[in-house]
């Protein structure tokens, strides 16, 4: 049975993107941010992406 992807409820500062994210490929959530955070400074879609993606993957369960 496949992992499904859900914004975490426990792993958040936003959204929980990054949380679920982090939980969803088993790593920490500091190394998804981290790379959330360099994608703001090198070109800007990285907020694009993030608030796209708070409209497509579920909260969970």
């Amino acid at each position: 049975m496949a992992k499904k992807l859900y914004r975490s409820k426990d792993e958040r500062m936003i959204w929980g993107i990054c949380g679920g994210l982090a939980k969803h490929f088993d790593i920490d959530p500091t190394i998804v941010r981290v790379i959330a955070v360099a994608t703001l400074f090198f070109g800007g879609g990285g907020i694009l992406i993030y608030i796209i993606l708070r409209f497509l993957i579920p909260l969970e369960p």
